[in-house]
């Protein structure tokens, strides 16, 4: 798995530069298939070597051309391609263009003007005012460069659940074929299912230490052995993140489960309980004195210590160890509750797959419908679709329901513009079964004109949802400002749901937000957001999300089945929810 991250990272660099030399589609086609092998369920290189360039011809966005250069990757460890574009312009793409308001274009300039190849280099120049001397620059991207820098800065050293949790899966592939193990887990921030991961953690029973250890630290894809001991080992994964192994005996293995899940805050907290109850608690168990009382799995320690075993997603000292103790704790929504997608996008706007592709996947997934939501026409990049060609959708999609064996909902993700109002015709919007509202610009108004802007929006009686309602962009792009309560009261108020948005990139809204917005009575919906078939994998990451907001199946509108989901689109929305 840890092939398709690095592939699609240089998938994702090769647009970049090939955008900077404004070479025309390739660059959409490169990052199109950068985001299939990004959500990719399996393995690139076990699908070369099933089915050689055929099967990779299979993956979608994923055409001859780029197929063969996976090919070069998996038999050389580079591609010629890359490497040339490299040397034409040697800047640090990534690392650019993680800084918001610098694309392709201005990376290009900046390098010719200013030789600006590195985010150092950019920000000394923008701290000695030489940007503002460049044609259509000035003061105001200076400062926001700048305070882009400090967001970077900030959240330096972690990767992404979506980055992360492949790459944990693919060496727990691995842990689990070696002889002599008999269980392997993820602990940590991961199996909390954090937004971002710091390091990875693994947890290991086998009777046979010191070969479980030395296949660990031996695997491909380690670039350096930090520590290497009979039980415990560190290694730097070439992905760019540590990753620690312990190996136990049976009769600690829950403790340490239970200690390296964490949180640190929760932990301490169990702690003090046990202490309160004359017990000790760490990583090799509960104990009475000298004598063990628990630690071969989770629930008999959380039993003895009088609390319900609370879902690794809780475990943030945020008010679970108070629930647990008088046995109050939500009953989560399950990872396979969530019934239907309501946020796609086709090759009708800028997805890489047919309406008919995407149902199809959807249906394999066993999901019961699916909502097709192109963007709309004020969002030029992405071709959006204007009243006409969203009537032309709808009688494609008619078409389909007849045959497709799975409900597709014709809809659209329709752009909310500075002053809150919609980009598409009333008249249209009430045809469509599920519309779906976005901000996409004007990032930087004010916490009261974002706010009312968002508020009129949910105020048309066709919006049925806000799709990723702070706009954020994870380690890349900080949420707008927003008065959240006032926002919550209005979506509670019209009954416009609000969204938890399962593209790993977005995890929108973040899960106190979700909690928060739970107290005024508010409904969400989870989504992919998916702009491929592969993305289509997505949802699990909104359900967890949806999950560490204390939500339950009742609170998520689209577990509901297809015919139910329709009678609630049926109503009028301030009816829906009462």
């Amino acid at each position: 798995m840890m092939k398709n991250g690095e592939l699609a990272k240089i998938f994702f660099e090769m647009a970049e530069l090939l955008a900077m030399k404004e070479v025309p589609f390739k660059p959409r086609a490169f990052e199109k298939a950068a985001h299939s092998l990004e959500a990719l369920g399996e393995d690139v290189a076990d699908i070369y070597k099933r089915e050689g360039l055929s099967g990779l011809k299979k993956i979608p966005g994923v055409g001859a051309g780029i197929a063969e250069r996976i090919e070069e990757f998996l038999k050389h460890g580079k591609i010629p391609d890359h490497a040339r574009l490299k040397k034409q312009m040697p800047v640090d793409v990534s690392g650019l263009t993680a800084i918001e308001g610098v694309g392709p274009k201005t990376i290009r300039l900046l390098y010719k003007r200013l030789k600006i190849k590195t985010v150092k280099d950019l920000e000394r120049a923008a701290k000695a005012g030489k940007l503002r001397r460049i044609p259509r620059m000035g003061v105001k991207l200076e400062e926001k460069i700048l305070k882009s820098v400090e967001f970077q800065r900030t959240h330096a050293g972690r990767m992404t659940l979506g980055e992360a949790l492949p790459i944990s899966r693919s060496i727990i592939e691995r842990l689990k074929k070696i002889s002599g193990v008999r269980a392997v887990e993820s602990a940590g921030s991961l199996r909390r299912w954090q937004e971002t991961i710091g390091d990875l953690d693994f947890l290991v029973i086998s009777s046979e230490p010191e070969r479980v250890t030395d296949a660990f630290t031996s695997m491909p894809d380690v670039a350096a052995v930090t520590a290497k001991g009979e039980t415990k080992s560190s290694v730097r994964l070439r992905a760019g993140i540590n990753a620690d192994l312990r190996v136990l005996p049976p009769e600690s293995f829950g403790a340490a489960l239970q200690y390296f899940t964490g949180s640190k805050d929760h932990n301490v907290e169990l702690r003090k309980i046990a202490i309160a109850k004359g017990y000790k608690l760490n990583e090799y168990g509960l104990f009475k004195g000298e004598r063990r009382i628990a630690g071969t799995n989770e629930e008999e320690i959380y039993e003895k210590l009088g609390l319900e075993r609370m879902p690794p997603e809780l475990r943030t000292n945020s008010g679970e160890i108070e629930a647990a103790e008088k046995h109050r704790l939500p009953k989560l929504i399950d990872y396979g509750d969530v019934r239907g997608d309501c946020q796609t996008q086709t090759i009708w706007t800028d997805g890489a797959n047919s309406i008919e592709e995407m149902a199809e996947e959807a249906k394999r997934l066993g999901r019961d419908y699916i909502a097709i939501t192109d963007h709309t026409k004020s969002l030029a990049m992405t071709h959006g679709s204007d009243e006409a060609k969203l009537r032309k959708q709808m009688a494609e999609i008619a078409k389909l329901n007849k045959k497709s064996g799975i409900r597709i909902f014709t809809g659209a993700e329709v752009n909310i513009a500075k002053d809150g109002a919609l980009d598409i015709s009333d008249e249209v919007l009430g045809e469509l079964d599920f519309v779906g509202a976005s901000v996409h610009s004007h990032f930087n108004l004010s916490e009261k004109e974002q706010t009312a802007r968002l508020i009129r929006a949910m105020e048309n009686p066709h919006v049925d949802a806000i799709f990723h309602p702070t706009t954020r962009v994870i380690q890349k792009r900080d949420a707008i400002a927003l008065d959240f309560d006032e926002v919550f009261r209005a979506a509670a108020r019209t009954g416009t749901m609000l969204e938890a948005n399962a593209h790993p990139w977005r995890l929108d809204l973040k899960d106190g937000l979700i909690r928060r917005a739970k107290e005024f009575g508010v409904k969400f919906i989870i989504d992919t957001d998916a702009h491929s078939t592969a993305e289509l994998s997505y949802l699990e990451y909104g359900i967890a999300q949806a999950r560490r907001g204390w939500c339950a199946k009742k609170d998520i509108v689209n577990t509901l089945g297809a015919a139910d989901f329709a009678e609630v689109l049926e109503k009028p929305k301030t009816k829906r929810f009462t």
